[in-house]
């Protein structure tokens, strides 16, 4: 049985909604294109293959718990077309969420998606490139992702997913809302436009020197 949380939306046919396993596993690759959408220099550089990529993230997003798994995303849907996702959770939890999954390699690497030396090296470029990211206090809700599909893009899908996301952590009693953005990511203006205000920004020597650019920690206070 689909668990929905319903809540108010922008038009009749779009509604803003979480989803169980079973009704999730029909979204699978088109989340797996739109978490890609939110840092595609970043993640091609540390995984060096979409098939990776995308067998991950796609594995991770049916695995509760998980750093992209359904239980923390609200989408935002017409029927059963899918239109974008929020993918968030407690600030604290971003790091227990990244060590969960490990144990989906094992499968990767048995269907020969991936090799154990391949495997060293893209262990090796998250390490590096984990050095954008700083650390996340315990009173912010950290939006992951957030991302809408790009021929929709401008039709206030996305700033329903964030003003979504922006009242339930108020609700739930977090002083603050975290992101992190690529500095030549254009939603950045979109995040100003909320009254995110940017904290740090980071740079990672050698992925920087592959492409990756500086990433922007941006926060909302909500108090």
């Amino acid at each position: 049985m689909t668990k929905w949380r319903r809540r108010p939306t922008l038009g009749a046919q779009m509604e803003i909604v979480t989803v169980d396993g079973e009704r999730a596993a029909q979204f699978t690759a088109e989340v797996v294109e739109l978490a890609h959408a939110t840092g595609p220099s970043t993640y091609d550089y540390q995984f060096g293959s979409r098939a990776v990529f995308n067998r991950l993230v796609g594995d991770s997003w049916l695995a509760e718990g998980t750093l992209f798994g359904y239980d923390e995303t609200t989408v935002a849907l017409d029927g059963d077309d899918l239109l974008g996702i929020e993918i968030g959770f407690a600030g604290p939890e971003f790091e227990h969420r990244k060590k969960t999954l490990r144990p989906l390699w094992s499968p990767i690497i048995e269907d020969g998606v991936v090799t154990h030396d391949e495997l060293a090296e893209l262990g090796r470029r998250t390490y590096l490139a984990g050095y954008l990211n700083v650390v996340i206090p315990a009173s912010a809700y950290y939006v992951h992702a957030l991302s809408v599909r790009p021929e929709l893009h401008g039709q206030g899908i996305g700033a329903a997913l964030m003003k979504d996301a922006i009242d339930r952590a108020a609700d739930e009693g977090y002083r603050v809302v975290h992101l992190d953005v690529l500095s030549d990511n254009p939603a950045v203006k979109f995040y100003e436009a909320f009254g995110f205000e940017v904290l740090a920004q980071t740079v990672a020597p050698i992925p920087h020197s592959h492409g990756v650019p500086m990433e922007q920690r941006m926060s909302l206070d909500l108090r």
